[in-house]
């Protein structure tokens, strides 16, 4: 517990960049010395959304689950097989012919039916999705991890390189297309190159803490609606470890063992409160 409520103290001092409301940030991490695959997500949004977390029991066809989110949409989350999976608003494209956005609870379906990157990116080909105004991240427990982007009318992957994966709210394939330079990618990039630097042992609190400056402190706009971080999740994919801070806050830190979760037979939803 003290290195959860060290890391999120971190967290208190980050800085503020326009856009709070609406920014994301995800990253997929491979440990070089232990292989050890951990995954961090900052979500962020109006602080006033009803966010909670949602395990759904495996069945005959459909793996255990975790996603988290709200509206019954998942924005992001991990199943019984290690497959991790989260997206984030981009600049909007043309939408590609014979292709559209998702009509259901996509995040879910790719985690009930999906073991791997590879599955998953067969399974949005499958259903013909192409999104017009997001991008997607997934990342395995085999070390495969990719961003999946829909540009130009075209499906263009980037695949993880030198141990690491970021994703925020630019187009990999077209930065200039908007919200680029990202002040938040370039913390991240910076404080794993320290991480890797120092001469400690990584684990998830250090992993963790490469997005100290990459959450959002909360802030009004003119109509009185406050955005900020609604939740950073922290998963070691590797050992099924699984924690999740609602709105910075060191008190509402949810902590799972996701192992027995997902040997559970009943479904659950752990709603985020204060």
């Amino acid at each position: 517990m003290r290195k959860i409520i060290l890391l999120l103290v971190l967290f208190l001092v980050a800085i503020l960049i326009p856009n709070a409301s609406f920014a994301c940030s995800v990253l997929y991490y491979i440990d070089s010395t232990t292989g050890k695959i951990y995954a961090v997500n900052s979500e962020d949004y109006w602080l006033d959304v009803d966010a909670y977390i949602q395990i759904e029991p495996k069945s005959k066809k459909k793996f255990a689950r975790l996603w988290y989110g709200w509206e019954n949409f998942a924005q992001g989350g991990i199943n019984e097989k290690g497959l991790f999976f989260d997206a984030a608003v981009t600049p909007v494209q043309e939408r590609i012919k014979g292709y559209g956005n998702p009509k259901n609870n996509l995040g879910n379906k790719i985690l009930a039916n999906c073991s791997t990157v590879e599955e998953a990116l067969m399974f949005l080909e499958k259903e013909k999705i192409a999104l017009n105004k997001s991008h997607m991240m997934f990342g395995d427990k085999t070390g495969k991890a990719v961003v999946v982007e829909w540009v130009e009318g075209e499906r263009k992957l980037h695949w993880i390189e030198d141990n690491k994966l970021i994703m925020t709210n630019y187009l990999l394939t077209d930065p200039e297309a908007g919200n680029f330079p990202c002040y938040r990618h370039k913390s991240i990039e910076e404080r794993i190159t320290e991480m890797e630097k120092s001469e400690e042992e990584i684990n998830l609190l250090m992993v963790g803490n490469t997005f100290g400056q990459a959450v959002q402190p909360p802030r009004e706009n003119e109509e009185g609606r406050v955005g900020g971080t609604v939740y950073t999740s922290f998963i070691d994919i590797t050992d099924s470890k699984f924690f999740l801070s609602y709105k910075l806050s060191n008190e509402n830190v949810i902590k799972l063992d996701l192992n027995i979760e997902f040997n559970k037979t009943k479904q659950q939803k752990i709603k985020l409160k204060e």
